[in-house]
């Protein structure tokens, strides 16, 4: 199902694209409209799996040191295996008012959603990032002075069977998005963090929006927390998969607290750098 499902989203993509961008030479779209396309529905679709931090340290102890590296990157700055496989120094911007945090445009080629990414990394990405500076010449992380295709490699497969834990590298960025909503950060501030698309300029940021980002993305780092709760994972009766959810920190009930609106007085960041 999943493999049609890439196919149709595909011709679903190709369709939308003839009825509103791509024109002909007298300006008129391809197609009037687009047809609408559905997908199947993928009932044996694996559900995310965030990681407590009880299982992150047990895998992140069978990690190989390249793995270990880039793991403890994604779990803290919430990004895909390609975005870091790729993730190149080229793309780091400076920014004054974060001091020693790093800072990333991700270029659109390089995205899932097809548009720049910023990637404002907490102060455990940072110190990752640094260790890893002047190793390789272009690329942050690599193995045996080469970049990595993927993080998904035999290693990553036979640490996870040693621990006894389903965890795909996809689940990291799982882990990152739950402890931020956890911890109580705003929607908004979220959708930044984990790049997800959005109506906003994503790429123009004032320096106290990123310093408030950054800020945001070190809750992900806090183990403790007074007043937990504990959060409850609901499935249905015959679900499989159902495990208790660790303690975390007390969160606003619904949506979390109200978003705020990004100023009008900002500045770029980049699109990329050369």
């Amino acid at each position: 199902m999943r493999t049609i499902n890439h196919g149709l989203k595909v011709v679903r993509r190709i369709l939308n694209l003839a009825s509103t961008e791509w024109l002909d030479e007298y300006g008129l779209s391809w197609l009037l409209t687009a047809p609408k396309i559905k997908l199947l529905p993928e009932p044996d679709l694996r559900k995310p799996y965030p990681l407590s931090w009880e299982e992150q340290d047990r895998l992140f102890d069978k990690l190989p040191p390249h793995l270990l590296q880039m793991a403890s990157f994604a779990v803290n700055a919430g990004c895909r295996d390609q975005e870091i496989c790729n993730l190149r120094w080229e793309w780091e911007i400076q920014v004054p008012a974060l001091g020693t945090a790093k800072v990333f445009i991700i270029p659109a080629d390089f995205v899932k959603n097809g548009e720049d990414r910023l990637v404002v990394c907490n102060d455990i990405a940072s110190a990752v990032v640094e260790a890893q500076r002047a190793k390789h010449p272009t690329h942050v992380f690599h193995y045996r002075k080469r970049p990595l295709a993927k993080m998904l490699t035999s290693a990553w497969k036979r640490a996870r069977v040693k621990v006894g834990i389903p965890v795909r590298v996809h689940d990291l960025k799982h882990t990152f998005g739950q402890r931020l909503r956890a911890a109580g950060v705003s929607f908004e501030d979220r959708q930044d963090l984990l790049g997800h698309r959005s109506s906003r300029i994503t790429t123009h940021y004032s320096s106290a929006e990123l310093q408030n980002l950054h800020r945001a993305a070190n809750k992900a780092c806090e183990r403790n927390a007074n007043n937990v709760v504990m959060l409850t994972l609901l499935r249905r009766p015959n679900s499989s998969n159902v495990r208790p959810m660790e303690p975390l920190p007390n969160v606003e009930a619904d949506q979390g607290p109200i978003t705020h609106t990004k100023p009008t007085q900002c500045v770029l960041v980049g699109n990329g750098v050369n």
